[in-house]
C-alpha cells in the first residue's frame, strides 16, 4: 500500500448537504478500493484566484490515505467525472 495526499475542491454553490454528501463518495471510493483514509480535514469555503468552472468559490477537503495503484486510479477518474468536484489532486507520499 502506498500513502497518498488526496485534495478536491467541491463547488460551494451547492447545498451543505450535497457538499456533504459529495465529500462522502470520495472517501467512499477510498474505502471500496480496500484503502484506509487515515485523516480527513475539512478546510472550509476559499475564494478562488481566478474562476474555475465558472466558479468564484470552493469548498476544499484534503485526505491523507493508504491504497493500491488501482484505487489511486479509480479516485482520479471517479473525481473527473463528479460535476460537483472542480479540482482535485492526487500526491504520493515518500516513505520516510
Amino acid at each position: 500500500m502506498t500513502k497518498y495526499e488526496i485534495m478536491f475542491i467541491v463547488k460551494a454553490t451547492i447545498d451543505k448537504e450535497e457538499i456533504q454528501k459529495t465529500s462522502d463518495n470520495m472517501k467512499k471510493i477510498i474505502e471500496d478500493g480496500k484503502g484506509k483514509v487515515l485523516e480527513f480535514k475539512e478546510l472550509g469555503e476559499k475564494k478562488f484566484a481566478y474562476p474555475i468552472k465558472k466558479e468564484l468559490n470552493g469548498y476544499y477537503f484534503v485526505m491523507q490515505v493508504e491504497a493500491d495503484k488501482e484505487t489511486e486510479s479509480e479516485f482520479n477518474r471517479k473525481a473527473s467525472i463528479d460535476e460537483n468536484v472542480l479540482r482535485h489532486l492526487v500526491i504520493r507520499k515518500d516513505e520516510e
